[in-house]
């Protein structure tokens, strides 16, 4: 990354903090960072901190009679190897989707000839709001590179997806981007995510508490390295990563149907967490508490994905199981990894509090080779490490 070159435009938003230390990042890598900052940008962040560390002038006007005398714009969006966009407000994504130039910062992203990353950040309604999905889809038609967002608490006191990535996570989408990194480009990945939900009668059903979070995360990191995604989800309430084809499900058999329609592809995640066993039958109405106490409910097995996956005839170069459990964590996994046939179990112990439905994770990693423990970290982080390994596993 040595000698690179950016160009950072820092949108208004409360994450135009995280921009400072993400340009320290960048310099202590030897990148050139060159600053544009937004009116609204200034709200948050200081002109002259961002220069201090950026050991460069701040761009902030488009009518700048000293800049423009030389279509400053026209040499801020093609003197840089890339142009980031952190936080990249609904506002600034809106603009560069339709194409507007009513500010530096819009008119910079029109002009420019050169690869954009951009790290969203904005209130949850605003992120699930149909006119940000449009212009998210628009955008990575044209080409743009999203990093994030995550999901959390936010400084309105909502939570949901909509926090910009941390500055480690942009960092590495920056390295990659700078590098022409996108490894898993041309593959499709099959990920499975969230619970399945076997109904007992039409209002009833069996269930579980997984939230879908770590499967969804490692369909954004996958993405993200360039791979085809089919996001294979039981109900869950978040909103499907962008440039991901999320394909809904209830059952597990609907599960396995849908994952087997997505082959051929190279690369299966099975993470969501499936019913073990189904009620043989579902009737056509509610049943009634009577008398007699509770109806006796005969269960049968479901399939199993992940087996299935594993020694199908057109199975993926590499298929990776998750173990969720109580105790005996690794002990139990090996035993998986033998029985499913899969290369890898990534298996966490969903007894300590705030795993399972949580923001944290701490896995370790079972294969043929041995063991690999990684220490808790943001499920997006954990996404991100395991969506990097399995583009190491597959040059």
């Amino acid at each position: 990354m040595d000698q690179k070159r950016i160009l950072l435009i820092v949108g208004g938003g409360i994450a135009a903090y995280k921009a400072l230390e993400l340009v320290r990042l960048l310099r202590k890598a030897g990148v050139a960072v060159r600053p544009v900052l937004t009116r609204a940008g200034a709200e948050f962040v200081t002109p002259l901190s961002l220069s201090a560390l950026c050991e460069d002038k701040v761009y902030s006007e488009l009518f700048s009679l000293t800049d423009e005398a030389e279509m400053g714009h026209i040499e801020l969006s093609r003197q840089a190897d890339l142009v980031v966009v952190a936080p990249a407000t609904a506002d600034l994504m809106a603009k560069a989707a339709s194409g507007l130039a009513s500010d530096l910062a819009s008119t910079t992203l029109l002009a420019t000839d050169k690869p954009v990353l951009m790290a969203p950040a904005m209130n949850v309604r605003m992120w699930e709001h149909a006119a940000t999905r449009r212009n998210v889809a628009r955008l990575a038609a044209d080409g743009v590179a999203l990093v994030g967002p995550d999901e959390g608490p936010m400084a309105c006191g909502e939570y949901g997806p909509g926090r910009m990535a941390e500055p480690q996570a942009i960092f590495e989408a920056v390295a990659a981007a700078l590098a022409g990194a996108r490894p898993l480009a041309g593959k499709r990945a099959i990920v499975t995510a969230g619970p399945t939900a076997e109904p007992i009668d039409p209002v009833r059903m069996i269930t579980n508490r997984s939230s879908g979070k770590q499967g969804y995360a490692i369909a954004a990191a996958l993405a993200g390295l360039g791979a085809d995604v089919v996001l294979v989800s039981g109900p869950t309430a978040l909103s499907a990563p962008a440039g991901v084809k999320r394909i809904e499900v209830e059952t597990a058999r609907e599960m396995l149907a849908a994952c087997e329609a997505a082959l051929p592809a190279e690369i299966a995640v099975c993470v969501a967490a499936v019913a073990d066993w189904r009620p043989e039958s579902c009737g056509p109405r509610k049943l009634k508490k009577g008398a007699a106490g509770p109806p006796p409910i005969a269960l049968v097995e479901n399939p199993d994905i992940l087996a299935t996956l594993s020694r199908a005839e057109r199975r993926p170069r590499l298929v990776i199981g998750f173990a969720a459990e109580t105790e005996d964590v690794e002990a139990n996994a090996r035993s998986k990894l033998q029985r499913k046939g899969c290369d890898w179990i990534v298996a966490n112990d969903v007894s300590v509090a705030g795993v399972m439905g949580g923001e944290e994770n701490a896995v370790a990693i079972i294969s043929a080779g041995g063991v690999e423990r990684w220490d808790r970290a943001p499920k997006t982080e954990v996404a991100r490490r395991l969506a990097r390994k399995i583009a190491e596993a597959l040059p």
